[in-house]
């Protein structure tokens, strides 16, 4: 596997123009944006996209309203309920023609030796590492997969080692990172503070991506859509930015015994001394503050046990807490009580895909299944990561019941999530459970409703030329060869990063 930063400008740009770097959460297999990216890649090119807005004046060839700032959903938000209450993450899938328009961008052979250049000079002070530059895999393993691989390598593992040398770990994240960045942030850190203020025109790569951003956004400057390796990519140019200014702050003290591991926004800083883990805590406090950032106060905090504060808690109560349990009921609830304890948590996802795996070798069991899909769904209400392999297990107890039951049961549970706001993830989901019996179902959600109507309209393209915006809309986002090839339950690689015994 390589670092994006390891790519050349042109491997840079088919690595971010692949489908699972345009969008990097889970949906289901028949989704398909590979062809729109490229059709719109073949045209957009190394143009400016003003050059295919609709109204162009023919007097100096400057575009005219509507500007995209000025337009109302022009990205696809997904909005992903986050705990079963009112709290939520939105998702976006990027108008696919400012999506392609940054990647051309970025990716000229001049402005990705400024970009590659640039972030050696984030990565100079050896102390502070970073470890989140997105990966293209080269092998079996998806791009996802490899990035998880070398967060356990890199970051945990790592943490452990540095035990040998450090008495203290400080953990620190940002709060609502991506929802928070300052637009105006990029071509700070790309070019400098000072020279952005003194060079405002849209000559240089970090104004045009700037510009690009505020023009998917409704011309706001907070926050950058999550969801695709390119704007992880642009996250990581803010937060090397930050890497960089906390180097040069620390540098002005007697603080030189210390490392920094850095995964995209969160943060383990090892000392032998714990005031010198709070003054550089400080010093970041300080640099995000200016930036519009601020660090989640309830997940900072110090420990003197550097292996042990090393691991995730929810990793170390699973790893103490697990035990076989001979009926599938007594399974679940084991997972269900690491549900309750560490909500949201890789250590709940890991667990629910092992119970998928033994599920799925079960042709009958006497065994309840009612309550089986009772415990699920309370998981899956409270815990929305767990939404694709929550479904899985929902998929195969389905083909252990009637078809009346399972009617009732479907109802049921779409009942439930009707409960709570914003739950179209859930909804495109339980569409992947009914799509072979009953592809007709309605889920009151925009990507269901174009699965059944190619003419649904997911991005507003209104301010695009009748040659982009036809194109786009006509694209044919559904693979239907996939829906007639995939299988009534929910197959492990529609949704599993890694194969579990």
């Amino acid at each position: 596997m390589r670092k994006i930063l390891e790519l050349t400008n042109i491997e840079a740009r088919a690595f971010l123009l692949k489908e699972r770097s345009y969008f990097n959460f889970d949906l289901p297999s028949y989704f398909t944006f590979n062809k729109l990216l490229s059709d719109l890649s073949n045209i957009i090119e190394e143009k400016e996209l003003e050059e295919f807005y609709k109204n162009i004046n023919p007097d100096n060839n400057k575009p005219q309203r509507p500007f995209p700032s000025e337009v109302e959903k022009v990205n696809y938000v997904l909005l992903n309920n986050k705990n079963g209450k009112y709290s939520w993450r939105p998702f976006q899938l990027i108008h696919p023609a400012i999506y392609v328009s940054i990647v051309h961008k970025i990716t000229t052979e001049d402005n990705w030796l400024i970009l590659t250049n640039r972030f050696l000079e984030f990565q100079a002070n050896e102390k502070i590492i970073c470890e989140s530059i997105p990966i293209e895999s080269d092998d079996e393993l998806s791009d996802r997969a490899s990035s998880v691989t070398n967060w356990w390598k890199n970051i945990e593992q790592k943490s452990i080692e540095l035990a040998l040398n450090f008495d203290y770990i400080m953990h620190s994240d940002i709060e609502n990172c991506y929802g928070t960045i300052y637009t105006h942030s990029v071509p700070w850190a790309i070019h400098t503070k000072d020279f952005s203020k003194q060079n405002r025109g849209l000559h240089h790569i970090g104004n045009k991506v700037d510009k690009l951003l505020r023009d998917m956004s409704y011309g706001q400057t907070n926050g950058i859509p999550q969801g695709s390796v390119l704007m992880d990519f642009i996250a990581e140019l803010i937060l090397g930015y930050v890497d960089l200014s906390l180097s040069e702050k620390i540098s002005t003290t007697s603080i030189t015994d210390y490392k920094i591991l850095r995964y995209r926004d969160d943060y383990r800083i090892f000392t032998n001394n714990p005031r010198d883990g709070e003054e550089i805590t400080k010093f970041l406090t300080e640099i995000l503050i200016e930036l519009g950032m601020r660090l989640n106060g309830g997940k900072t905090f110090i420990s003197s046990d550097v292996v042990i504060g090393s691991i995730k808690p929810d990793k170390l109560y699973w790893n103490s807490a697990k035990k076989s349990s001979a009926s599938l009921q007594g399974h679940l609830l084991l997972i269900h009580n690491l549900a309750n304890k560490y909500p949201n948590s890789g250590s709940l996802r890991k667990s629910l895909d092992k119970f998928y795996n033994r599920l799925t070798k079960i042709k009958e069991t006497e065994e309840n299944i009612t309550v089986l899909v009772s415990i699920i769904i309370d998981i899956a209400f409270k815990n929305p990561s767990t939404y694709p392999v929550s479904c899985a297990i929902l998929s195969k107890l389905f083909t252990l019941l009637t078809n009346e039951e399972r009617n009732d049961l479907l109802e049921s549970v779409n009942k439930k999530f009707e409960k709570i706001p914003n739950t179209s993830h859930i909804k495109i989901w339980l569409q992947r459970i009914t799509i072979k019996e009953n592809r007709g179902i309605e889920y009151n959600e925009t990507l269901c409703d174009r699965v059944n109507d190619e003419t649904i309209e997911i991005w507003n393209s209104e301010w695009l030329n009748t040659e982009i915006e036809t194109l786009i809309k006509s694209s044919k986002l559904i693979d239907e060869e996939e829906i007639n090839k995939i299988n009534l339950i929910i197959e492990s690689e529609e949704f599993q990063l890694f194969e579990y015994q």
